[in-house]
């Protein structure tokens, strides 16, 4: 009998424990919130720039082929530094030996008469103003490949600070305007995500190199920054 007793308060004791978070919960009223997310912009003129370019060769052998490159590239790489090149702003970025094949003739399998070496770097130029001038040299010192010219902000994540500000103002301009048609304040900030953030080129205005050397235009970068903002109304 004693038994019996103790097990009806123990399944009251759980009944009570199950219904307690159950009746919290229906005082509690969901909490209205309102989230945006917004972008700001700024443009910026670059200050430096990064340039692939290098030498492919030819020869009957890998070696022959890889030795004319390698002779080749010293060069480029020689008149790269007496150019004001720091050695460390200076790496190679593709090495490749390919076979070069013939051109048979209908029912025939091609064959390899030859290989090809190519090697390149990649050069980060911090003055612009050389930019022109050391694609000339590249090219007389013997450099016949060029894959790639892309001008950079030195200091963009600085200059993000600006196109950050832009997005949270933005964001809360539009929060306000969906808040109030819809009758609400808006209230405290309860998160903020930043998005990410990107410098894709947009030539807005040029401004050309020294007339004397291969002419570039610098453009500028447009960098953008996004956010998403929750806020609570009131």
């Amino acid at each position: 009998m004693r038994s019996l007793t103790m097990l009806r308060f123990a399944a009251l004791g759980i009944l009570m424990l199950g219904t307690v978070p159950a009746a919290q919960a229906d005082d509690e009223k969901p909490r209205r919130t309102i989230t945006v997310s917004a972008s700001g912009s700024v443009a910026v003129e670059p200050d430096q720039a990064r340039l692939t370019s290098g030498v492919t060769a030819e020869g009957a052998s890998a070696r022959e082929a890889l030795t004319a490159n390698s002779e080749a590239m010293k060069k480029v790489v020689g008149e790269l530094k007496s150019a004001g090149i720091d050695p460390k702003d200076i790496q190679t970025s593709s090495f490749r030996v390919e076979p070069r094949y013939t051109r048979p003739a209908e029912g025939q399998a091609p064959k390899i008469d030859g290989y090809s070496v190519t090697n390149e770097v990649q050069v980060l130029v911090r003055d612009l103003e050389k930019v022109g001038d050391i694609l000339d040299r590249l090219v007389t010192a013997g450099a016949n490949q060029s894959s790639g010219l892309n001008f950079e902000v030195s200091k963009a994540e600085t200059a993000l600070d600006e196109a950050r500000k832009q997005a949270v103002a933005n964001a809360r301009r539009r929060a306000d305007l969906y808040a109030a048609a819809a009758g609400a304040e808006v209230g405290e900030v309860l998160t903020i995500v930043e998005g990410d953030a990107s410098a894709p080129p947009r030539p807005m205005f040029a401004r050309a190199m020294k007339a004397d050397a291969v002419p570039i235009e610098r453009g500028t970068e447009t960098l953008e920054a996004s956010v998403t903002i929750t806020w609570a109304l009131k």
